[in-house]
């Protein structure tokens, strides 16, 4: 009986237990619970915005500063002589004497090969006495003259025979000359392929003179250019061949494009110098564009988006986003038109991984 009561009394108990809360106490314990979690809400955000704080990326920088940007037209040239010419024989004929060799130093008018002209000096001595003899007579019927002897007639009739006779020596004379074959200008003999017997003609068979104290760069630039390439622009000239570079200026640049190739002809003039040869070939830098005071970045710092250029600066370990306006770009460096100013700390290495407001540790700082 006893244990049939305990059993009661602990299903009664159980019963009471069971029973729900009035909503009041639900509601308190509901907002306790609320407090909690708000009070953890705010403890974690404070340790997250902390953690985040002190995270940074890692960047290198350079100071901007502004100096003279100068841009190049980059054209390869080929050396040449000022003076550089082939003599040809201005007859045709065999060739009867060669008075050079190649490298040999020459004057100009000096009298390079001989082509045989033997006819031509039987005429000139028959022409020669023809013109002795036109003066002696001459000056006979002069002697007459002066006496008042013989008539006017006689003694122009003498004159007239005498220079007559004096042209068609001078003729004969410039006919010989033209076959021969003489140097136009001061030089060394650079070319020669002639030989004793072999027939010489105008405009086939020549030899070459070169004057290589005189060197000169000749060189094609592309249509593109025409408005900024001109005679006087300052050149680097550099010639891989020689491992040798100068400095010049572009002494003559041509008015008219070449309608085949789109191109203009520019010539730079180039001291003596020993390392030179005609026909090297050279890397022309010209400088068609040159402004000081400019604010000169390198070109990898800077970003491209839809709304344009930018770049990253550094201010007070933290990133800023600047828009930018970008000029010409040469040698890797870009000119900025705008944007920029002398003194800013420029993020480079690392820009692509960062951006605006966030946290940077700059591991490299460049001048």
């Amino acid at each position: 009986m006893k244990k049939i009561l305990y059993i009661t009394a602990i299903l009664f108990l159980a019963a009471c237990s069971n029973k729900p809360k009035d909503k009041a106490t639900e509601l308190a314990d509901l907002k306790k619970q609320q407090a909690d979690i708000n009070a953890k809400i705010t403890k974690l955000e404070g340790e997250v915005g902390k953690k985040d704080s002190v995270k940074s990326t890692e960047v290198s920088t350079v100071v901007v500063k502004s100096g003279v940007f100068t841009n190049y037209v980059n054209i390869q040239g080929k050396i040449d002589a000022q003076d550089n010419v082939t003599a040809y024989p201005q007859a045709q004929g065999i060739i009867t004497a060669i008075y050079v060799k190649v490298g040999q130093h020459v004057s100009k008018g000096q009298i390079l090969a001989q082509l045989d002209n033997s006819v031509l000096r039987q005429n000139i001595e028959q022409a020669q006495a023809q013109a002795t003899l036109a003066q002696s007579l001459f000056q006979r019927q002069k002697n007459l003259w002066d006496q008042k002897i013989g008539t006017e007639v006689q003694f122009l009739q003498a004159q007239t025979n005498l220079q007559t006779a004096g042209k068609q020596v001078s003729s004969l004379r410039q006919q010989a000359d033209m076959y021969r074959i003489v140097s136009p200008i001061s030089g060394t003999v650079d070319q020669m392929d002639l030989k004793l017997g072999q027939v010489a003609a105008p405009g086939t068979t020549g030899i070459r003179v070169v004057n290589a104290d005189i060197l000169k760069v000749k060189a094609d630039v592309p249509e593109s250019y025409a408005a900024s390439v001109h005679q006087g622009d300052n050149v680097k000239v550099i010639v891989p061949d020689a491992n040798d570079s100068l400095t010049a200026k572009v002494s003559f640049a041509a008015k008219v494009i070449d309608p085949s190739s789109r191109s203009f002809a520019i010539e730079v003039r180039l001291p003596q110098r020993n390392t030179l040869r005609p026909n090297m070939t050279t890397i022309l830098k010209i400088a068609n564009y040159a402004k000081s005071n400019s604010i000169i970045v390198p070109i990898k710092a800077i970003q491209k988006s839809e709304s344009g250029d930018y770049v990253f600066i550094n201010v007070g370990g933290t990133a800023k986003h600047v828009s930018v306006k970008s000029g010409a770009t040469y040698g890797g460096q870009t000119e900025i038109l705008s944007g920029l100013k002398a003194g800013d700390q420029l993020v480079v290495e690392g820009a692509t991984d960062i951006e605006d407001g966030d946290k940077i540790n700059v591991v490299q700082s460049g001048n």
